[in-house]
C-alpha cells in the first residue's frame, strides 16, 4: 500500500468549467494546502478527458501533490495521472490494481457496511466515505450517512486496517471539517468549499489548516 496524504482532497469537477479553467483552478489548490487532487468529469468525453487530465497534471508539476482520475482507469492510464479513484459501481479495485501496477494510488467510495468490508479487502491506498452530509455538488440517490453513520464505518474499517487513510465527503465546510475529523477522518474531501469560493487560494489554506488543527488525526 503506498502512503497517502489525504488531509484535504480538492476534487476538480468538470462542472465547474463556467467558472473558470480547471487546470489552473486545480493549481492553485495544490499550492495553497491540497494534498491530493482528484479529477472528476461526467459530461466530457474520453478525449477531452484526457487532454483536461494532461493540463491539470501539468499544473501540478513541482508541488508535490498527486492527481487520481474518478472512474476512469482508461483515463489515468493515458493523462499519465498518479492514480484512480473508484466506486462500487466501477472497476474492481484488483483489476484497476493490476491495470495501473502497484505505484499507482487508488482509493474506493465507502457508502455502508458492505462497501467498508469491501475496502479492508481490496487492494487500496485511501477510502472515502459519504455523502457524509447533503450536497449540491453530484446528484446521490443514496441518503447522507451522517457523523454516526460515518464514526461507525470509519471504526468498522480501523478494526481491520488502522494504516488505511480514511476521508470523509459531501457538504463539507470549515466547521464540518472539526467535526469529521474527531469523528476519526484523516482528512475531507472537498468540491464547492473550494472551487465556488470567491478565493480558491484562501478557501484552501482556511480548509487545511481546520483539518490540522482539528486534533490527532489517524
Amino acid at each position: 500500500m503506498n502512503r497517502v496524504d489525504y488531509r484535504l482532497n480538492a476534487i476538480i469537477d468538470g462542472a465547474l468549467r463556467p467558472l473558470g479553467n480547471l487546470a489552473e483552478m486545480a493549481g492553485i489548490a495544490a499550492r495553497s494546502g491540497a494534498t491530493i487532487i482528484q479529477y472528476r468529469d461526467k459530461e466530457a468525453s474520453t478525449r477531452q478527458m484526457i487532454a483536461e487530465a494532461e493540463a491539470i497534471r501539468a499544473a501540478l508539476a513541482g508541488t508535490g501533490v498527486p492527481l487520481v482520475v474518478n472512474d476512469r482507469v482508461d483515463v489515468a492510464l493515458a493523462a499519465g495521472a498518479d492514480g484512480i479513484h473508484i466506486g462500487r459501481d466501477d472497476m474492481p479495485a484488483e483489476t484497476a490494481r493490476r491495470l495501473l501496477g502497484p505505484d499507482a494510488i487508488i482509493g474506493l467510495t465507502v457508502k455502508n457496511e458492505a462497501d467498508a468490508d469491501a475496502a479492508i479487502a481490496a487492494p487500496i491506498d485511501y477510502a472515502c466515505i459519504g455523502g457524509v452530509f447533503e450536497t449540491l455538488s453530484k446528484k446521490n440517490p443514496d441518503a447522507p450517512v451522517g457523523l454516526e453513520g460515518f464514526r461507525a464505518l470509519r471504526a468498522r474499517i480501523r478494526a481491520a486496517k488502522p494504516e488505511l487513510p480514511v476521508g470523509a465527503i459531501a457538504g463539507i465546510d470549515v466547521p464540518r471539517t472539526a467535526q469529521v475529523v474527531e469523528a476519526g477522518a484523516s482528512g475531507v474531501a472537498v468540491i464547492s468549499a473550494i472551487f465556488r469560493a470567491t478565493d480558491i487560494a484562501a478557501s484552501t489554506r482556511e480548509l487545511r489548516a481546520a483539518v490540522d488543527n482539528a486534533g490527532d488525526r489517524p
